[in-house]
């Protein structure tokens, strides 16, 4: 019998029914983009795979909820159908069952009937085996579909979420420490293009960082293939610290990631992006208290995006370990030169703004 993958989405199925088909299918386009050769039919609700499929390659596929390797059969057939598959699948070596059924179409019976006939088929070839609906060790699961039947044993879960690009670009501030990897990588799972920016600020961060910056983008290029780091280097911050007093020095990370910012905003329009994704999360550090992010936000047209807004830091590290960048993330490097002895927690906009049109001021005069 031919050899099938089913696919199932969970949220699109939400969406009406235009918005449901157009993600549908691009849905379709993105496993064909990532598996070549593979042959994608689409039904309400379930997709339907045929050719080289890669499992790992499916697990990476924004907007997949879950995927089992199935074996077709007829209605008609399916008694026979089952005997042979559960057969061939070794559950005469397990000591408890279940069969699972979920139909659709017109049929002159019920899923519980249905799946009560097929485990006495089970039982009547292996009287050892004891129905367990709770905890079986082995869970035989049927899809009825019209007079279609699939069967199969195992379900594994994808990354959720939404199909890539379906709401938009989005520029990524990317520093390649831990958490801005993992707020590019939520945003990805929301539908979003990302374009991932490092902005290196000289003199103060070194080779180290650009290299981890690198190296966690290839570690999220196995979600999108085409994510391409985009580099700017910047000598605002080396300005800035020049002209401030002692007293400014507790500035200087609000300033710069203002900088930032308007760097990422730069970018946005030259690629057509909606909005800036950072790693920040509230009260994290200083330059992330409500005070300073509202400073922060001034100097942005664009909406900025923090998805880690809410989380502690555990629960970033699990994010992390799960998608594979906290390695990557935390290989020994310099850090930040700039970063003061004493950080402002409540930046004042004016006295930011104030420092800022100095630099401007200095930018102008070519100094």
């Amino acid at each position: 019998m031919e050899t099938l993958w089913l696919v199932r989405y969970a949220e699109i199925f939400l969406k009406s029914d235009p918005v449901r088909r157009h993600w549908e299918q691009v849905l379709a386009q993105s496993i064909r983009d990532r598996m070549p050769g593979v042959a994608v039919r689409v039904e309400r609700g379930r997709l339907w795979l045929t050719g080289p499929v890669d499992p790992e390659r499916l697990q990476t596929v924004f907007g997949v909820a879950s995927f089992s390797e199935v074996v077709p059969c007829r209605l008609d057939e399916l008694e026979q159908g089952v005997l042979a598959y559960v057969v061939e699948h070794g559950i005469g070596r397990a000591s408890s069952f279940a069969v699972r059924v979920k139909r659709s179409g017109q049929h002159d019976f019920r899923s519980p009937e249905k799946a009560a006939a097929l485990g006495g088929v089970v039982l009547e070839a292996y009287p050892h085996l004891s129905v367990d609906l709770r905890d079986p060790a082995f869970e035989l699961h049927v899809e009825i579909r019209d007079d279609r039947c699939y069967l199969y044993h195992g379900v594994i879960p994808g990354p959720g979420g939404l199909p890539m690009g379906v709401e938009g670009t989005l520029v990524a501030l990317l520093s390649g420490g831990i958490d801005s990897p993992v707020a590019a990588y939520l945003m990805m799972k929301r539908g979003c293009r990302i374009v991932p920016l490092y902005v290196g600020l000289e003199p103060y961060l070194d080779e180290d960082s650009l290299f981890r910056t690198r190296e966690v983008l290839n570690v999220l290029r196995r979600y999108d293939p085409e994510l391409e780091l985009r580099v700017r280097t910047d000598g605002y911050l080396a300005r800035a610290k020049g002209l401030m007093r002692q007293s400014d020095q507790r500035l200087t990370c609000v300033v710069c990631k203002r900088r930032m910012y308007r760097l990422a905003e730069e970018l946005a329009e030259e690629v057509g992006a909606l909005g800036i994704v950072t790693g920040e999360s509230l009260g994290q550090v200083a330059s992330q208290t409500l005070d300073n992010l509202l400073v922060l936000d001034e100097a942005a047209r664009l909406p900025v995006y923090r998805p880690l807004i809410g989380l502690d830091k555990d629960e970033i590290i699990r994010i992390a370990r799960r998608i594979g960048t906290f390695r990557p993330s935390t290989t020994p490097g310099a850090g930040c030169g700039a970063v003061p002895r004493v950080a402002a927690t409540k930046a004042g906009l004016n006295e930011v703004k104030a420092l800022e049109a100095r630099v401007d001021a200095l930018t102008e005069r070519g100094e």
